[in-house]
C-alpha cells in the first residue's frame, strides 16, 4: 500500500479548509426551504373556546403541506407574524390565516 505524504502542510490546511466551507455551504442550500414566485395562499380559520395556538400549530404541521416537517415553535412564530399577534394569546372567534399551497 502506498503512503501519501504532505509536503507543503499549509497548502494542505488552505485546501481542507476551502474544501470544508464548499459542502458547508452545498448543505446549507440544499436545506433551505424555497418556494415559487407565486403568491401564497391563506386559508382563514375561527378560533373556538379553550383552543390554543400549540394545537393549531400541532394540527397543521399533521395536516397541512405547508408546514410539513417544520418545527412547533417556528410554526407558532410564523403564525403569529402572518396574523399580526404580539402574545400567543386567542379568544372565542378570533378570525385565523393560515398558509397553504
Amino acid at each position: 500500500m502506498k503512503h501519501i505524504r504532505i509536503i507543503n502542510k499549509y497548502k494542505f490546511i488552505r485546501s481542507i479548509t476551502i474544501l470544508l466551507c464548499l459542502i458547508s455551504i452545498a448543505i446549507c442550500i440544499a436545506n433551505h426551504k424555497t418556494y415559487s414566485n407565486s403568491e401564497t395562499k391563506y386559508k382563514t380559520e375561527y378560533v373556538v373556546k379553550g383552543e390554543t395556538l400549540w394545537e393549531i400549530a400541532e394540527e397543521e404541521i399533521q395536516k397541512n403541506a405547508y408546514f410539513q416537517n417544520e418545527d412547533i415553535q417556528n410554526v407558532i412564530l410564523e403564525l403569529k407574524e402572518i396574523n399580526q399577534m404580539t402574545t400567543s394569546n386567542l379568544s372565542e372567534g378570533m378570525e385565523i390565516k393560515i398558509p397553504v399551497y
